[in-house]
């Protein structure tokens, strides 16, 4: 059962793939954790906290945040995991395209960070990391991305931006890039061409991810990084 030392991580995007592997990395750390999705399901563990809701609407941030506060006392780390990824040529992008994305990818990252920031600044310190992608980096012709570039792109520099902001202030704000990564959102019949993508010729797996946002969460030195972890996607071709 959490008592108010035990350190508290906030999750979103946590229901399957990359935010459900952080979710149970972060309770091996001994972590209570604040998971929150559309689909999210509860669960037995006393020291999880399920939280349904789109992270678009700010609403869900406010009652996330409020739930860790209530529950838990406290809150140490954000990450920023939830995403959507729509691949269209530039053109065939829908108004509905560009406000769920938008929705999803900015206002869910600007919204809980903010509302997370002074109890992190209460704690002493904290951790911010958020999940990007490596086509920020390096446009590929075969996955039109301007929406993810848009996005993305746009938490990577809010990423070194915060993390300067608040360098002397005890809160590190980082990211990870990531590849390609097998996850639910990638349908089987596509992975052949996504492995071909990555220099190494193979995609990424969710413990990859999760143990780049391990690294960083112990690392205290280490703030204002964009690590990549995408098969050398962000090298070249």
């Amino acid at each position: 059962m959490s008592t108010r030392n035990q350190k508290v991580a906030i999750v979103t995007g946590a229901s399957q793939g990359i935010g459900a592997g952080v979710v149970d990395a972060y309770r091996k750390l001994g972590y209570a954790v604040v998971a929150t999705s559309r689909t999210i399901a509860p669960t037995d563990d006393a020291d999880i906290l399920t939280v349904q809701g789109d992270i678009a609407d700010p609403a869900t941030a406010e009652r996330v945040v409020a739930a860790a506060i209530e529950r838990f006392g406290r809150i140490d780390t954000v990450v920023n995991n939830a995403g959507v990824f729509v691949a269209k040529p530039f053109t065939d992008y829908t108004a509905d395209d560009y406000a769920s994305v938008l929705g999803i990818n900015l206002a869910g990252f600007f919204r809980i960070t903010q509302l997370a920031v002074p109890h992190l600044l209460a704690q002493g310190g904290g951790h911010v990391v958020s999940v990007t992608t490596s086509l920020v980096d390096n446009a590929d012709a075969r996955v039109p991305s301007v929406l993810a570039s848009l996005t993305k792109g746009g938490i990577q520099s809010a990423t070194k931006s915060l993390a300067i902001e608040y360098a002397t202030r005890g809160i590190r704000v980082n990211a990870v890039s990531p590849g390609t990564i097998k996850t639910p959102m990638h349908a089987e019949e596509t992975h052949d061409f996504l492995a071909a993508l990555h220099p190494v010729g193979r995609m990424g797996e969710v413990g990859d991810i999760v143990d780049a946002v391990l690294f960083l969460e112990n690392a205290p030195f280490v703030t204002g990084e964009i690590l990549h972890v995408d098969g050398g996607m962000s090298a070249g071709h």
